[in-house]
């Protein structure tokens, strides 16, 4: 087909649709709704990988999370033997920092096993907050950003110094325009002083308030003897985390006497590990929707080739008339194809809008989640759109390729 036919072609196509707006319109509906549906799950997924990946980049870059089993993005439940597995211990955590000469810093922490823990000042209360023993070096990791005061001393710890230091939002809701520094503060029951408030990380793991409540690691155990839940934060030396974790999972397959053929009853969990078990989990998810939102593009392409069929016959005289004065059977079949691809397109660039509004009301709705659509999602749409026209009018086009002329100019 020469450029001047195809400039042509595309004319009529064009004509045609702008001849039955509301006809078109119906036809490609499917197809505006399954590739708005691509769209608007695209963007969504982008702004929360993008969310996502400031959270669990939010630990550094060196920053390695021992447990006993994975704390990333989990695709299955725990197995029987996860469950079972031994507690992690302080003695890890010391194991660690004396034998591994690529760690820069090492800090348990040791979890509260009490449920709810309410946060209490005077009138004021905090509902729920997130209670860790820490030592010294959790802070100096990077860990926690001090807003006023300080953070406790491995020598506070060894003393099971009763002082506390406190998250953002339990500053802002326990003391609210006054100085938290040296107020008594009631923890589950216990007293404890307030030495140092901690700014908001740019974003967080345990959700968008920042309700830490961090004690000495002795102090913990003192106060809650039977907490037995260890993480251990460690925090490699600059270039040195391939290497600290192969000497951390050494050391630890000592401590807990993992047999050479048996694989490690641990984890270690480093920001890009968890950014890469998000990413998985949510490529599943975007492959549930794309098939989902294809039944949309099946009931479009379904009303194109209807559609398409309607046209062949309201043309019949014109197919007649074009064949009779020399056109070939290739081009009646570009010719149909040409009209069923350009009224997809444009359903397809409406989806795309229908998509970017979409992402617009998600940033309105969810203002942490950064929805934009990504150019390979707008790229797909019209790609995926232009497709479900060419596929279903291929049989219409054909159809009206093998018309006779002479029984197509007698068609009434």
């Amino acid at each position: 087909m020469t450029r001047l036919a195809f400039t042509n072609g595309l004319l009529l196509a064009l004509e045609t649709i702008r001849s039955h707006k509301l006809r078109a319109f119906l036809t490609v509906l499917g197809v505006i709704v399954g590739t708005g549906t691509i769209i608007g799950v695209g963007a969504i997924l982008t702004g929360f990988d993008a969310s996502m990946a400031a959270i669990l980049r939010s630990f550094g870059p060196n920053s390695i999370i021992v447990f006993k089993f994975n704390v990333g993005f989990r695709v299955t439940e725990l197995t029987p033997e996860e469950r079972t597995r031994k507690n992690l211990t302080y003695q890890n955590a010391l194991h660690i920092k004396e034998r591994c000469r690529s760690v820069q810093d090492v800090s348990p922490m040791l979890f509260s096993n009490h449920g709810f823990i309410n946060a209490h000042y005077k009138g004021n209360d905090m509902y729920d907050v997130d209670l860790f023993g820490v030592e010294e070096a959790y802070a100096n990791g990077g860990q926690a950003d001090i807003h006023v005061g300080r953070f406790f001393t491995d020598e506070e710890s060894r003393r099971r110094a009763p002082v506390v230091v406190i998250g953002a939002d339990v500053e802002q809701s326990l003391f609210a325009n006054i100085d938290p520094v040296g107020k008594i503060v009631n923890v589950d029951g216990h007293q404890f002083e307030v030495i140092g408030t901690m700014q908001r990380p740019a974003a967080s793991f345990f959700g968008d308030q920042d309700k830490r409540v961090l004690l000495p690691y002795w102090s913990m155990q003192k106060m809650f003897p039977n907490a037995k839940e260890n993480a251990i934060v460690v925090t490699a030396r600059e270039g040195k985390l391939p290497q600290a974790l192969d000497e951390i999972v050494t050391v630890l397959r000592i401590d807990r006497h993992v047999p050479y053929n048996k694989p490690d009853n641990f984890a270690l969990s480093t920001a890009e590990q968890m950014i890469a078990d998000f990413r998985q989990i949510t490529a599943m998810t975007f492959l549930v929707m794309v098939v989902l939102s294809s039944v949309g593009l099946l009931v479009g392409g379904i009303g194109v080739m209807n559609i398409m069929l309607v046209s062949v016959t309201e043309r019949t005289q014109e197919i007649g008339l074009r064949k009779a004065v020399g056109a070939k059977r290739a081009d009646i079949v570009i010719q149909f194809l040409l009209e069923a691809s350009v009224l997809t397109s444009l359903g397809g660039i409406a989806g795309i809008i229908f998509g970017w509004v979409i992402s617009v009301v998600s940033r309105l709705v969810f203002t942490s989640l950064p929805a934009t659509v990504p150019l390979w999602a707008a790229a797909l749409g019209i790609i995926v759109s232009v497709g479900v026209g060419l596929f279903f009018g291929i049989w219409p086009a054909y159809k009206a390729a093998r018309l006779d002329p002479v029984e197509a100019l007698r068609y009434e």
